[in-house]
Formats: C-alpha cells, sequence, structure tokens
C-alpha cells in the first residue's frame, strides 16, 4: 500500500515516513500544498494524511480536488484544530476521518488500517500449503510452528500470497517490497527468496514458491 503524507512540519513528516515504512507501507512526502496536490492527483496513492494548514494550499483545499477526481481514495486529516464545527467542515470537504494533534502513532496506525481494509477486500490471512500469514497481527505460521521473519522477508512473502497463482515479475517485487522505482540491481530478491525458502522449511519436493528463471517468482498450491 502507498500513501501520501503532505505536513509542512518536517519534524512530523520524517516521523511518520520512517514509523509507516516500518510498518512496510510505501511513503511518499511533501510538504507544502501545491506540490503535494499535484501528488495527490497522480492516482497513485492509496492513502493521504493531509495536515489541515498548509503553505500554498490548505489541506481543506486539497481534499475538495481530490475528491473531483478520485472518490474512493481514504483522506484522514492531521490537524491542531479540534472544535465539532471544524470536524463537520473536515469531513464535509471529503475527509475519512480526522486526528488531531498531538496523536499517537499507533491510534493514527489503526485509523489508517481501518481505512485501507476495504481496499483489500477486509483480507487479513493468506495460506500457502502449510504456510500461514496473518497480516493484521504480523504472524507466519508453518502448520502451528510461529516462525519469525524479518519486516523485509515478511512483505516479499505477503507480496507473493497476495499475488498467489500470479508470476510476480522481479520489477514488481523490487517496487512493490522495497519501493524501489529505477533501474536497480534485483539479486537482493534471490538473497531474501533464500532465506525465507530455508525459514519456512520448504523442502525441494515442497516447491511452493518457484523460480520463473529470467522472470520472477510464483506461489502456488502443489
Amino acid at each position: 500500500m502507498r500513501i501520501l503524507i503532505i505536513e509542512d512540519e518536517i519534524g512530523i513528516l520524517n516521523f511518520l515516513k520512517q514509523g509507516l515504512e516500518e510498518e512496510s507501507y510505501a511513503v511518499d512526502t511533501a510538504s507544502d500544498g501545491t506540490s503535494g496536490l499535484d501528488m495527490a492527483l497522480t492516482g497513485e496513492y492509496d492513502l493521504l494524511l493531509i495536515d489541515w494548514m498548509l503553505p500554498g494550499k490548505s489541506g481543506v483545499e486539497i481534499c475538495r480536488e481530490v475528491r473531483k477526481n478520485f472518490t474512493k481514495i481514504p483522506v484522514i486529516f492531521l490537524t491542531a484544530r479540534d472544535t465539532v464545527q471544524d470536524t463537520i467542515f473536515g469531513l464535509q470537504s471529503g475527509a475519512n476521518d480526522y486526528i488531531k494533534k498531538p496523536f499517537s502513532f499507533d491510534e493514527l496506525l489503526e485509523r489508517i488500517k481501518v481505512q485501507l481494509r476495504p481496499l483489500t477486500g477486509e483480507q487479513s490471512e493468506f495460506t500457502l500449503g502449510p504456510i500461514r500469514i496473518d497480516t493484521l497481527s504480523h504472524q507466519v505460521f508453518r502448520e502451528t510452528e510461529e516462525i519469525k521473519l524479518t519486516q523485509k522477508e515478511f512483505a516479499l512473502l505477503e507480496y507473493l500470497l497476495r499475488n498467489k497463482g500470479k508470476v510476480c515479475r522481479r520489477s514488481r517485487i523490487i517496487e512493490s517490497v522495497w519501493d524501489i522505482h529505477f533501474d536497480y540491481n534485483t539479486g537482493v530478491i534471490d538473497v531474501y527468496m533464500n532465506a525465507l525458502r530455508k525459514k519456512l522449511k520448504l523442502a525441494k519436493e515442497e516447491d511452493y514458491i518457484q523460480t520463473i528463471r529470467g522472470i520472477g517468482y510464483i506461489a502456488k498450491e502443489i
């Protein structure tokens, strides 16, 4: 999932970007309303976090413009305003939710998950043979044994299982899991894939994750 943060307080902006990236979201940022609106109107984002008061264009102006083109992108306002009238005004401009500064990152994270849930059909568990992954609790099991994965290993496995039965090209994997959108040596995928197969204890005869030579990988039942 890709999130755009439009926030002019650089400390908050960097804090949110780091925290969300640690939760495996792809994050882009803008520190003013004008450039933020230009980025939002590309339609490349699954959710927008917008500060209410911004230089250039306000959060309300951005939200209204976005709603003219994209009716379903969730928008969450970040703001110090807290009156009932402000809340109503923000929601009427097209926002889905509203969180007052200062806020708990954990609370914001849960609000983000609530807004993104419909985009994934509310599915949070995926299986592949004896492997089960729970994206809400961030846990992976082989039958009843819990398997500890790193953040990137988890994100790689989640991407493969969300696309089970489809060939996942190396370029798409590097974009989606590593958030890299330029010519890059995709050999890092092989290193993580080898570690992932080892941790999941996938024997050669259990070829649930197959290499498509020269193209990428596919996760499928056998």
